[in-house]
């Protein structure tokens, strides 16, 4: 059955190229994926193999990654994507030696893709459980590791009709898991190669914030006012928290959101409508014109005068939360939150939405009193108006936000010293 909806799977993708460039890139991209790694792949090396669904799996594999290539120069690294909002940004990325898209996880995929790399050892970040791949590697005696995985009772290899398709978890040498439920769900099923390790992405902002550049066009914007910075947003975010500071001016408002494109920045400089709202790429437009320091000057003031400051860039945002007294992270009225821990790293609270039941960090964080659920405008109303009355209240929420991050990390550390104990 696994092997027919692969196939199925496959005509999809290769339909729905025609009509979406997302598919289209990734149908294209793994395609590509032979030709890369004949170009690069070096024969008399020993590879160790990390596959990432995305971007977000990307950073939680990232350190392990980076400690590896410190401590073990004999690896060479092959880093894989499924989705191309990974593959895009990072096919670039200077700590991996080869970087493709993993072909769609047919019998004759793997083989071929397995056969070619001959990896010495493999780990699948978080949610990756490809059945062809996973029993070939095991086949092989390759050993494998699920890293920062988290499982659910809702999923599927825990239902009644689910028992064949759990069989791939047996594949894994170990799993270093981010709970004990994790841990506990899979004891269930006969699974007791497992450490509770948490997450790795601790360990990833925190070196985020250890390397991470001021921004003088930021600093210049806050200049000593209460800054509010939402990071990711959406279209339902930004007409709660844009409306409160219609009323609230004497906070400065910096919004990085999710969708950079021309249409939802016009749509948010008319939710600002009536505040005087400046684009980030238009201040480094202005600088790079400027011809002396009398036009440098008349810049600042613009940036100063400025209530909303929008970043209509990437690569920022994660060094912009420095700047916060309160952040708000969105997604959280649509298919999920995205990164707490970016924000929270800085000692600052985080708000969020209301979907957010799948996000250990979110729920750890808001029994840690480091960040709050909104439900809409009138919760976010009521959080503000108490951070804007008590400072007191606002210092230990930031307190607790930044404990909480730093009392988490190590899970690489653990994991390396696991898998490499040898």
């Amino acid at each position: 059955m696994y092997h027919f909806i692969m196939y199925l799977y496959l005509l999809g993708v290769i339909i729905c190229s025609f009509f979406s460039e997302k598919v289209k890139k990734m149908w294209r991209g793994e395609r590509d994926c032979f030709r890369i790694i004949r170009k690069k792949l070096d024969p008399k090396a020993k590879y160790a193999w990390f596959h990432a669904a995305s971007l977000g799996e990307f950073e939680q594999g990232r350190p392990l990654m980076e400690q590896l290539r410190r401590e073990h120069p004999e690896y060479k690294i092959l880093l894989t994507f499924f989705s191309p909002s990974g593959y895009e940004v990072r096919k670039n990325y200077e700590g991996a030696d080869i970087i493709c898209y993993l072909p769609i996880d047919t019998v004759t995929n793997a083989r071929r893709f397995l056969r070619t790399i001959r990896p010495t050892v493999a780990f699948f970040i978080k949610y990756e459980f490809w059945y062809n791949y996973l029993h070939i590697l095991k086949h092989r005696h390759v050993p494998v590791y699920s890293v920062s995985s988290i499982f659910r009772p809702d999923q599927v290899f825990f239902k009644w009709y689910g028992h064949q398709y759990g069989m791939v978890l047996k594949c894994f040498s170990h799993f270093f898991v981010q709970n004990d439920i994790s841990k506990e769900l899979l004891e269930k099923i006969g699974i007791t190669n497992v450490t509770v390790t948490g997450d790795t992405r601790f360990d990833r902002v925190l070196k985020i914030k250890e390397d991470a550049q001021e921004i003088p066009i930021v600093s210049t914007f806050v200049n000593g006012h209460r800054c509010f910075i939402a990071g990711s947003s959406w279209e339902p975010d930004e007409e709660i928290f844009i409306k409160y500071f219609a009323e609230h001016r004497e906070w400065k408002l910096v919004i990085a959101p999710h969708v950079i494109g021309e249409d939802h920045l016009k749509q948010i400089e008319h939710l600002a409508e009536g505040r005087k709202v400046i684009r980030y790429s238009q201040v480094i437009q202005g600088l790079r014109q400027s011809a002396s320091t009398e036009q440098d000057a008349e810049i600042d003031k613009l940036l100063e005068s400025a209530d909303i400051l929008i970043i209509d860039c990437f690569g920022l945002l994660s060094s912009i939360y420095r700047y916060a007294d309160v952040t708000y992270v969105g997604g959280g009225f649509g298919v999920g939150i995205h990164n707490v821990l970016e924000a929270a790293v800085w000692n600052v609270p985080v708000l969020f939405g209301p979907n957010n039941q799948k996000f250990q960090e979110a729920q750890d964080i808001k029994s840690a009193g480091g960040g709050f659920e909104i439900q809409g405008y009138d919760d976010f109303c009521m959080i503000m108006d108490r951070f804007n009355r008590d400072q007191s209240l606002l210092q230990t929420a930031s307190d607790h936000a930044g404990n909480y991050v730093r009392h988490h990390a190590g899970a690489t550390h653990n994991i390396f010293k696991e898998v490499f104990k040898h």
